[in-house]
């Protein structure tokens, strides 16, 4: 299964995720967003705003096959 992950701000620095286009994050049955989260290398105060499929969810929120999620920080930095 897989998910579309796309990341704003600084959490676009790093490789696990970009902001101009979205990645492809394999994931198993039952994954949260926390726990891709984790398995990106990221930690929950990172994280201030998930979004799956456009709306705003917590860091339990279950994936399913072709969802897309956007992480954003605390401060997006303007």
């Amino acid at each position: 299964m897989k998910v579309r992950l796309k990341c704003f701000a600084k959490l676009s620095e790093g490789d696990a995720c970009d902001f101009t286009g979205s990645n492809e994050q394999d994931i198993s049955q039952g994954e949260t967003v926390g726990s891709l989260i984790a398995r990106l290398g990221f930690n929950q105060e990172q994280v201030k705003v998930i979004f799956l499929n456009g709306r705003i969810v917590d860091f339990d929120a279950v994936l399913h096959d072709g969802d897309q999620v956007g992480l954003a920080p605390p401060q997006l930095g303007f």
